[in-house]
C-alpha cells in the first residue's frame, strides 16, 4: 500500500510468481482533517482525540482496501502473508498510532527511522493477524513513500541497474512533494509542501484519478476536448487533467504570466465563451452538461502556482548542494497520482521543468505502489530497503532564506 496524504493505491500480489492479482485506490478518509500534511500535523497535536481518529480512519480504510483487493482476485478466503505500507513521516507516525509533535516542532525529527515490523492487530484491524511492514524514514520531512519510489526504480532499465548514476533527479509530485537527487554515491532529498493540487485535491472540481476524472484536456482552435478515466461522463479533473488544462491555457492565451485568467474581451477565440463567474470567482469551463459543472477557478489556478513554484524552489535548493544546474541532469524521473499519462512538455509550460529536462523524462505511474511491489517480491526487501533509507541525506526547506528566495522566483509561469 502506498499511503498518500490525499489518495491511496494497494495493490495484492501472487507470493510465488510477484504477478500483480488486483489494485485499488480511494480518498484518504482524513482529509476533514486538514488537506495537507502540516495542517493534520496541527490538528493531531492539539487533541488527542482526533489524533486516534485519524489512526482509526486510515488503518479502516487501509483494511477495507484489503477485502476490496482479495474480492477482486476472487480470493476472498484466503488472508495475505504480509502486508507493506509505505507513506510520509506523519501517515506512517498516524498509521502506527504514534505521536506526531517530533514532526509538528524542531527538530522536525521522526520516532523511527528504520522500517517497523508489526502485526495488523495492533493497528486496530478486525480481520486476522498479519505480519505487516512500514517502510523506513530517512527524517522528518521525507518519508517511506519516497524510499519505496526510489527502490521501484531500480527496475527501470534506462538506469542500468544503479540509482546512482550521475545526476538523476526523483520527483514525486503530491501533496507532500519528494524530490530525491543521486549524487554518485547516495541521494540529497527534500519535501515540499506542494498541496494537494497534482493529485486533484482543494479544487472546485477537483478529484482523484478515478473513473469520471477529466485526465486529458486540449485546445485547438477555439475548440475543447476532453478524455476521462474510464471514458466514463466527466464529474471532475484530477491531476493530469488540471496540469494540462493549466499548460494548453497559457498556450492558448486564456491565462498570462502571473496566472490571471484574462476576462473574455482578452481572448481572440470561441474560448473567450468558457470564461464566466462562478460563486465570485472568474472561471473557465472544462465541461457542462445538465447535471454538472466541471471549471477551473482563479483559486484554483493559484493552488497550481504554489504547488509548482514550492516543487522548483525545492529541487534549485539540491541543485545548489549539489553544485549542479539542471543541464548536468542525466534523467529525470517523475511520479504521482496523476492519472494514466503526464506529459514532461506540461511540466515545462508550467514551470516545473527546464527545457532540457524534457527530453531526458520518463513518467512512471504509481512509482510509490511498485516500489513496495518490489520489497514484497524479495526475501530481502525489508533489509534492502533499510540500507536505501541510510543511503538518504535529508536537506529541509522550512524557513531557509534561498527555498524562500527560489519559491518566490518561480511563481509566475515561464513567459514566450
Amino acid at each position: 500500500m502506498d499511503v498518500g496524504t490525499t489518495t491511496l493505491a494497494a495493490s495484492l500480489l501472487k507470493r510465488e510468481s510477484g504477478e500483480r492479482l488486483a489494485f485499488a485506490g480511494r480518498v484518504n478518509p482524513q482529509g476533514e482533517f486538514g488537506t495537507d500534511v502540516v495542517t493534520r500535523l496541527q490538528t493531531a497535536c492539539g487533541s488527542e482525540e482526533r489524533r486516534r481518529e485519524m489512526s482509526r480512519r486510515i488503518n479502516r480504510a487501509c483494511e477495507e482496501l484489503t477485502g476490496e483487493l482479495l474480492e477482486t482476485a476472487g480470493v476472498a478466503h484466503v488472508e495475505p502473508a504480509l502486508v507493506a505500507l509505505a507513506g510520509n513521516p506523519a501517515m506512517e507516525h498516524l498509521l502506527l498510532g504514534l505521536p506526531v509533535d517530533s514532526l509538528a516542532h524542531l527538530p522536525f525529527r521522526p520516532l523511527f527511522s528504520e522500517g517497523r515490523r508489526t502485526r495488523t492487530s495492533t493497528l486496530g484491524w478486525c480481520r486476522g493477524d498479519l505480519d505487516a511492514f512500514v517502510f523506513p524514514l530517512p527524517g522528518g520531512f521525507v518519508g517511506g513513500d519516497l524510499v519505496a519510489f526510489l527502490h521501484g526504480c531500480e527496475d527501470l532499465n534506462f538506469l542500468h541497474s544503479s540509482l546512482f548514476t550521475l545526476h538523476s533527479l526523483f520527483l514525486d509530485l503530491g501533496t507532500n512533494g519528494e524530490i530525491a537527487l543521486s549524487t554518485g554515491d547516495r541521494f540529497l532529498a527534500t519535501s515540499a509542501a506542494a498541496g494537494p493540487a497534482f493529485e486533484g485535491g482543494n479544487l472546485a472540481c477537483g478529484m482523484p484519478a478515478l473513473p469520471g476524472a477529466i485526465e486529458r484536456v486540449r485546445l485547438s482552435g477555439g475548440r475543447i476536448s476532453l478524455s476521462t478515466i474510464g471514458g466514463a461522463p466527466p464529474v471532475g479533473v484530477c491531476g493530469s487533467g488540471v496540469l494540462e488544462a493549466v499548460s494548453e491555457m497559457l498556450r492558448n492565451g486564456v491565462l498570462d504570466r502571473s496566472g490571471r485568467i484574462r476576462p473574455a474581451g482578452e481572448i481572440d477565440s470561441n474560448l473567450a465563451n468558457r470564461v464566466t463567474e462562478i460563486n465570485g470567482s472568474r472561471s473557465f469551463i472544462l465541461h457542462r452538461d445538465a447535471t454538472r459543472t466541471v471549471h477551473l477557478s482563479q483559486e484554483d489556478i493559484r493552488q497550481v502556482q504554489l504547488a509548482k513554484a514550492a516543487v522548483r524552489a525545492g529541487m534549485e535548493v539540491l541543485f545548489s548542494h549539489a553544485g549542479i544546474s539542471t543541464h548536468d541532469l542525466e534523467h529525470v524521473i517523475v511520479t504521482g497520482s496523476f492519472g494514466a499519462v503526464l506529459s514532461p512538455e506540461w511540466l515545462k509550460n508550467v514551470g516545473i521543468f527546464s527545457g532540457n529536462m524534457v527530453d531526458i523524462c520518463v513518467f512512471t505511474r504509481e512509482g510509490a505502489l511498485a516500489g513496495v511491489e518490489r520489497a514484497l517480491r524479495r526475501p530481502d526487501g525489508p533489509a534492502t530497503v533499510d540500507g536505501l533509507a541510510r543511503q538518504i541525506r535529508v536537506i529541509p526547506l522550512s524557513g531557509t532564506p534561498a527555498f524562500e528566495r527560489h519559491f518566490l522566483e518561480q511563481m509566475d509561469f515561464p513567459g514566450e
